[in-house]
């Protein structure tokens, strides 16, 4: 006896299979940010370790060990949880709760007392970072060079304190293929190096008055400005129904809480990207 296949579309006895077709990620008109909850993974440069980037309520990104890890093996100072994709820097009163990856990273100073359930953690990172960096797969952070590892960027008539250097920059915005646009944010007009007064925001303490190194874009158009302000590079910066797959690496600079990060000395312009074709 030959059993009789069974049609395209239905199970061995006849009945309807059925088909989810696949829903591709949407951004409601109505959201406050574009940005994908899929898209907020990424690595550390430093120890190649997976992290969650999320907000916090002053749109301030931070990074979080990917991982829930018991409130009692976490210092009160150290523990985050989530509501609505904010991360606010207290325990929720569970039993579970998430830590900063700069805790655990092998590769920084730990901010707060680790314990033993820590340690531990920190040690596997260690382990798998140097698993990374013999295979070839992580490569460490170059040494220091003359331009800042933290710029200090001065658009739309404020001043922010970038994540990594201005040549590192790329754009957020997600390409036709669901991949993050590899064109780095220098890709279009440039701004310059200036030496500039440091300023404190209204009720700190004044400051001495020195001058700071700032990467000055107000000279460009206001949408130029909007741009770097977004992170997008110039053939998505006139795509507004492109979604992003990371956060603008943008934080509200202060010159009292960033004072490591002021230089006073001018640094070599970053180089400019070579042109295609």
């Amino acid at each position: 006896m030959c059993p009789t296949p069974a049609p395209d579309g239905r199970h061995w006895d006849g009945s309807p299979r059925a088909t989810r077709r696949p829903r591709p990620l949407r951004v409601t008109t109505t959201s406050p940010s574009r940005l994908l909850r899929a898209g907020q993974t990424g690595r550390c440069r430093q120890c190649g370790s997976r992290i969650d980037l999320y907000p916090r309520p002053d749109q301030r990104p931070i990074a979080l060990h990917p991982a829930e890890l018991a409130t009692a093996d976490v210092p009160e100072s150290c523990r985050w949880h989530l509501s609505g994709g904010i991360a606010y820097p207290h325990g929720d009163n569970s039993a579970w709760c998430r830590i900063p990856h700069a805790v655990l990273c092998p590769h920084r100073t730990p901010t707060c007392q680790a314990g033993p359930r820590l340690e531990a953690i920190r040690r596997q990172l260690a382990v798998h970072a140097r698993r990374l960096i013999d295979t070839g797969a992580l490569t460490p952070a170059p040494p220091a060079t003359p331009r800042p590892a933290r710029p200090v960027v001065q658009l739309l008539l404020c001043r922010y304190l970038a994540q990594q250097r201005l040549e590192d920059l790329r754009c957020v915005a997600q390409t036709c293929h669901r991949h993050r646009c590899p064109t780095p944010l220098l890709a279009g007009p440039a701004g310059m190096w200036k030496l500039l007064p440091t300023t404190a925001r209204n009720g700190q303490l004044a400051l001495p008055d020195a001058l700071m190194a700032v990467y000055d874009l107000g000279h460009l158009p206001y949408s130029e400005q909007l741009r770097w302000r977004t992170q997008r590079c110039p053939a998505h910066a006139t795509a507004p129904g492109a979604a992003d797959l990371a956060l603008a690496c943008w934080e509200p600079f202060d010159p009292l809480l960033h004072a490591a990060h002021i230089h006073t000395r001018l640094p070599h312009p970053p180089p400019r990207p070579a042109r295609r074709g």
